[in-house]
């Protein structure tokens, strides 16, 4: 278990170690067997980020012809899938330098766009060189340098699989040996961005340079409702902005924003994080924005005094302000295009749970029946 902790929302939180890092010292291990032709019961490695770690080596076997081993995944207090599995190792010489194998529960990549070739192992880059450094310490101790085949399996994988993103992203038969640093921060930010960041690149690579952003199900289920393809969907969740970005560096060319009332009138005031413990003023941008049109006080008094969009947008419904949601869609497409410096063209739709469409940006209709699957 490793002992190192992170404080979070108040919260005292343990970090854990990746499936690379659990890959790494289950082939190092595996390798000590197989040149020792002895017992290992734990083993050290590197991590990128720094830290050693000292790991626990369970269900070994060896003999003159090949080794195999597993370390039990520990994501600390991360919400991970994985926490808790065994990821094998078994090595058995080659006539080649290192050769990576994808055992049972190990996905392959069979679409272009991620970080490996069609029909490799999706065993990442990063957990492949913590392999190839972990293996090369032990062929140093022995003095060896033959090559070596380092098969990973894990059992579990294929069952698992089906609760990641694996599937979408054309990783099919079993998890991602995945992890660039070789730690699991808790509650990580980045590794949610990265899951995205890898499905907005797998619609490139397919070809398209169309994209639906959505923020999340809210905005999934109206986009469905609104018959748009939904294989062109891809969730930002709170990082707009970010993934803004991304579409710009990848070459997109159109994206269709389809969003809450909740989470948009935050990009309408420049707010490309929306996660409420970043930022809020939803109120004060709706209140603005109802000014800037002829809003009476009291109508900006009603605004301010909401706990809620919807509760918000009933006022404004009420109070009849031509074109104010339109208007507001038309400010986050000004955002939205600001971002990515006008090279994409950006259309916005603004919807709520409560009172259906809001309101369109000027070309919204004509995208969407671009991205219409009726």
């Amino acid at each position: 278990m490793l002992d190192r902790y992170i404080e979070k929302g108040g919260k005292r939180l343990r970090y854990g170690y990746t499936t690379g890092s659990c890959a790494a010292a289950a082939a190092k291990a595996a390798l000590t067997m197989l040149l020792g032709q002895r017992q290992v019961t734990q083993v050290d490695i590197d991590t990128p980020k720094g830290w050693p770690l000292t790991l626990e080596v369970c269900d070994a076997h060896y003999s003159a012809a090949e080794a195999s081993c597993a370390v039990v995944k520990d994501a600390g207090d991360d919400p991970d899938i994985t926490d808790g599995i065994k990821i094998f190792a078994t090595v058995r010489p080659s006539d080649k330098p290192l050769v990576f194998k994808g055992g049972v529960g190990v996905g392959t990549v069979t679409l272009k766009g991620l970080s490996l070739p069609v029909g490799e192992p999706a065993i990442n880059p990063v957990p492949r060189e913590m392999i190839a450094r972990e293996m090369d310490k032990v062929k140093k101790e022995y003095g060896v340098t033959g090559g070596y085949e380092v098969e990973i399996s894990i059992p579990e994988g294929v069952e698992l699989a089906k609760r990641t993103f694996n599937p979408k992203l054309g990783i099919l038969g079993g998890l991602s040996v995945a992890g660039t640093s070789g730690i699991v921060e808790p509650m990580s930010e980045e590794a949610l961005k990265e899951s995205m960041r890898l499905e907005l690149s797998m619609l490139r690579a397919r070809g398209e340079d169309r994209a639906l952003f959505v923020p999340g199900n809210y905005g999934k289920d109206y986009a469905e409702a609104l018959g748009l393809n939904l294989d062109l969907l891809v969730k930002t969740s709170n990082f707009i902005g970010f993934m803004l970005e991304e579409a710009e560096r990848l070459g997109f060319k159109k994206i269709l924003f389809v969003g809450h009332l909740g989470k948009l009138v935050k990009v309408a005031g420049g707010l490309f994080n929306t996660h409420s413990a970043v930022a809020d003023g939803r109120m004060e941008i709706l209140a603005a924005n109802a000014a800037l049109l002829g809003g009476s006080q009291a109508l900006v008094q009603k605004i301010m005094a909401s706990t809620t969009t919807d509760e918000a947008a009933e006022y404004l419904l009420e109070a009849n302000i031509p074109g104010y949601f339109d208007h507001l869609a038309k400010a986050v497409k000004a955002r939205c295009q600001g971002k990515v410096y006008n090279n994409i063209d950006i259309e916005v739709i603004i919807f709520s749970k409560a009172q259906g469409h809001l309101g369109e940006s000027a070309k919204a209709k004509e995208m969407m029946e671009e991205l219409c699957i009726h």
